[in-house]
């Protein structure tokens, strides 16, 4: 049996759904959630309801009784005493800004044990939030957000106290940490949780107000935290000291992560700040910023500033929303049940550069965001293999369910696909993300297969048991659901592709029992789509599912076969992850290689168009 501890589950998703837990585990999570709100209660506030949870904390709305509205954070009470202690440090931070759009302190209290820091409330959605629903932003929103971002980075430069410079750092800018308000159009910037006081000036002098401050030990190692690694630069992922040229990357890259309409900053020399038709002027900007010699990130930087005044005048037609045609099929499904889309994904281990320089360690980071985005993630991978990653990511945001399939050729790329959407209002840019995808797989230049399953986390199946040695039960109550489609067709209607013979996956560790690979290679036999993954932990098993059964006339069977492989399952040994896959063969889709996308920008005179 393999060592749990060395495991690298590649199908791991980026955030674990509530559904996908144990059971003990999802009952601790809603325990703890219910707790928190109870406390909230008993401190005299209403309307308490959950936001959501990060790697350190979890968040809640509510109001006061005179109506004012207010976000509570707790620190996660599992996590080591030093890392609880950020929140406090965060409320400290946090209690030197002052500006209209930044929601400010309101106090920081303990209730026994745990800590809360209670803030004023940005009324609004996060941008990352609107991005999904919206696709990319609109030329004349994204310029809007990028001068009220600027005015206030600058004032963060300009912080001073008691008389002494002493800029802040924020240290975490990107678009789920800026809430938009859509009425008013003004963005406000939170989360102030790696936020801290510079160390260097933009011009990379020392910033102390003696000659002790600039001899102590403080300025020979950085204070920064780490932020988010899908939007800081390299020199704070790097450990650089910490600097407002910080918060410069991390609003460039939240401008073109919201243009562009992806989630990261990654894809940047694929979907380049250039093809995104924005106005010339800051498209230029954009890509300096992000540019990998720093000497233009910087020249960037100070011309975007000492320019805000420019773009604050730019004008723009009163319509101005992007249109595109989708690359490959989307369906629009229906359903009754809501649905919580995971992408599950494998064969991430070709995607990785073998090059020494890409394989270093950063073993000098001990951060909770970095061990759960990067370390054992994406490092050794090019920025456009991390952009392909995060893209597929982003599907999942989506209730989406189907899979899709990437084959690198000498000659392009072939696309097997089924993509069945339940949300409609959300197809736009839902399709602009399907997309960015294809642009990114179109400009990795390497032979092999990427595969992923989109499926409804509340279908997952758990057989849990008490010790690793005993084999996994399933109940009486336990089977896997399937669909029927609109229409029957028959076997010989229509070709299939089935991944199930494209052999072993380097990334998956479960070798099934011979019994089921008997039963997978006759339903594989039956014309349908879907996906299985089969996911065994040390007591916990999970089977991920989604499947539609095409030809009505074997729906019997069909049910039998996997009525039985539920059976078989106390035969399963071992630890790991084994997943397959059927999709139709007749929508491959063929396309070129491309390593960039062709300059678009804005009209110049956008009313004479």
């Amino acid at each position: 049996m393999p060592n749990p501890k060395a495991l690298k589950h590649f199908y791991i998703p980026e955030e674990q759904s509530i559904y996908l837990l144990s059971h003990q585990d999802a009952k601790k999570l809603k325990d703890w959630v219910a707790l928190c709100m109870e406390q909230l209660t008993h401190l005299g506030y209403r309307k308490i309801h959950y936001i959501g949870k990060g790697a350190f904390g979890f968040v809640f709305g509510g109001e006061t009784p005179n109506g004012q509205h207010r976000v509570f954070k707790f620190s996660r009470i599992n996590l080591p005493q030093h890392v609880q202690d950020r929140l406090e440090e965060e409320a400290f931070m946090l209690s030197h800004v002052n500006h209209e759009q930044v929601p400010g302190l309101v106090e920081f209290q303990h209730v026994g044990k745990q800590s809360i820091l209670v803030m004023q409330r940005a009324l609004g959605k996060d941008l990352e939030q609107v991005s999904l629903e919206q696709g990319p932003l609109s030329p004349r929103i994204i310029v809007k957000i990028a001068v009220q971002l600027g005015e206030i980075l600058l004032t963060l430069k300009k912080h001073e106290e008691k008389g002494a410079f002493k800029p802040l750092v924020h240290g975490d800018i990107k678009p789920s940490n800026l809430v938009w308000n859509e009425v008013l159009e003004k963005v406000e910037l939170i989360d102030w949780g790696s936020s801290v006081f510079a160390q260097m000036d933009e011009t990379g002098q020392f910033i102390g107000n003696n000659v002790m401050d600039l001899m102590s030990g403080d300025m020979q190692q950085t204070n920064a935290r780490l932020g988010d690694i899908y939007f800081i630069g390299d020199e704070q992922l790097n450990g650089a000291l910490s600097s407002p040229r910080f918060d410069e990357q991390g609003l460039a890259s939240t401008l073109y992560a919201l243009a562009s309409g992806q989630s990261c900053r990654f894809g940047k020399n694929v979907i380049t700040p250039e093809s995104l038709g924005l106005p010339k002027l800051f498209a230029n900007i954009l890509a300096n910023m992000l540019s990998d010699d720093v000497r233009k990130q910087r020249q960037g930087g100070d011309y975007f500033f000492n320019n805000l005044h420019v773009l604050k005048h730019l004008v723009f037609s009163e319509n101005d929303s992007q249109k595109s045609a989708s690359l490959i099929p989307t369906w629009l499904g229906h359903s009754d049940k809501s649905i919580e889309t995971v992408v599950y994904s494998s064969r991430k281990s070709f995607l990785r550069l073998r090059n020494d320089e890409h394989e270093k360690e950063l073993n000098y980071i001990n951060d909770a965001q970095f061990d759960r985005y990067y370390k054992n993630y994406m490092q050794g991978m090019g920025a456009t293999e991390k952009a392909f990653i995060a893209a597929v990511s982003r599907l999942g945001r989506y209730p989406v369910v189907g899979g899709v399939v990437i084959r690198w050729e000498a000659d392009g790329i072939y696309v097997d696909s089924s993509l069945n959407l339940y949300n409609e209002s959300v197809k736009t840019a839902f399709e602009l993300a399907v997309n960015n995808v294809i642009y990114l797989a179109r400009a990795i230049h390497r032979q092999g297969v990427f595969k992923c399953c989109m499926f409804n986390a509340k279908d997952t199946l758990h057989i849990e048991r008490m010790m690793p040695s005993e084999p996994f039960v399933p109940s009486d109550a336990c089977h896997i659901p399937f669909e029927l489609s609109a229409l029957s067709v028959t076997h010989d209607q229509s070709r299939t592709h089935s991944y199930f013979e494209d052999g072993q996956d380097p990334d998956e560790l479960l070798q099934l029992p011979e019994v089921m690979i008997t039963l997978l290679k006759e339903l594989n036999r039956i014309h349908h789509t879907g996906c299985i993954i089969f996911e065994a932990l040390p007591t916990h098993l999970k089977i991920h599912s989604y499947f539609m059964l095409l030809d009505h006339e074997s729906e019997g069977r069909f049910k039998q076969l996997l009525e039985q492989i539920v059976k078989a399952v106390p035969r399963i040994e071992g630890l790991g992850i084994s997943g397959f896959m059927k999709l139709p063969y007749k929508d491959t889709r063929h396309f070129d290689h491309k390593a960039q996308l062709p300059e678009k920008y804005y009209p110049r005179n956008p009313r004479a168009c």
